[in-house]
């Protein structure tokens, strides 16, 4: 009796562990999901996208090239610094980024696919921007819960933040910082100067954070 009735708490717990192991990849796989469509929205809407995205957008844009393509190429750049930052310190953790990238960037292909074109009037274009940091700040807060495979974009921010020992809020505005002068550069160079910038680039970085914020204190799941 006494062996049984042990037996059955710890089945119990076996079940619930198995339980939140599926919870926890069911939250990442739809997190990425989410993210993907809140970028892709983001270039749908004309208004400026993401820093994040902003330099890969650009090119893709100067240069006629796929964006999802192009925002992979980054993404694998990203991996690598994070392993120069992190000096060989969980390499297969990094590395295991590679394989996501590839697979998120073909999501935003698809989506870019089937979206159709983003709206031209200004007020319509204003509501597909904050639709799309809704969903980039639910989908990076999903996946970031998770403590899985960060997303490149997430990675490189961490790695920033730990290796000038600063919180993650101000590694993330520096790297946002970083790009968007990128973009800048790399616009005025090419004779367009406000590609991949505007009013959605500033919003982006302000209201992101601050759904990230509110999804954590109201919905986010503890694992």
């Amino acid at each position: 009796m006494i062996q049984e009735e042990c037996a059955k708490p710890m089945e119990e717990n076996e079940g619930e562990r198995k339980r939140r192991a599926w919870l926890r990849g069911g939250t990442y796989a739809l997190g990425m999901l989410v993210l993907a469509m809140g970028l892709t929205l983001n270039t749908k809407a004309g208004l400026g996208v993401s820093p994040i995205i902003s330099v890969p957008y650009s090119l893709s844009q100067i240069f006629s090239v796929d964006f999802g393509n192009m925002t992979l190429v980054f993404y694998i750049l990203f991996v690598f610094v994070q392993m120069a930052l992190h000096r060989g310190k969980g390499l297969w953790k990094d590395l295991l980024q590679v394989p996501l990238a590839i697979v998120f960037t073909r999501f935003l292909n698809l989506y870019a696919a089937w979206l159709p074109d983003g709206p031209t009037v200004w007020w319509q274009q204003l509501l597909v921007l904050l639709l799309a940091l809704l969903c980039t700040g639910i989908g990076a807060a999903m996946t970031v819960n998770a403590h899985l495979v960060p997303n490149p974009g997430d990675g490189i921010v961490a790695a920033l933040g730990e290796t000038i020992h600063r919180p993650l809020g101000f590694a993330k505005n520096v790297f946002d910082l970083c790009n968007a002068c990128i973009t800048l550069t790399i616009g005025f160079i090419c004779g367009q100067p406000m590609v991949g910038i505007g009013v959605g680039t500033l919003l982006a970085v302000i209201v992101v954070g601050r759904v990230i914020a509110l999804y954590n204190h109201f919905i986010r799941l503890r694992f």
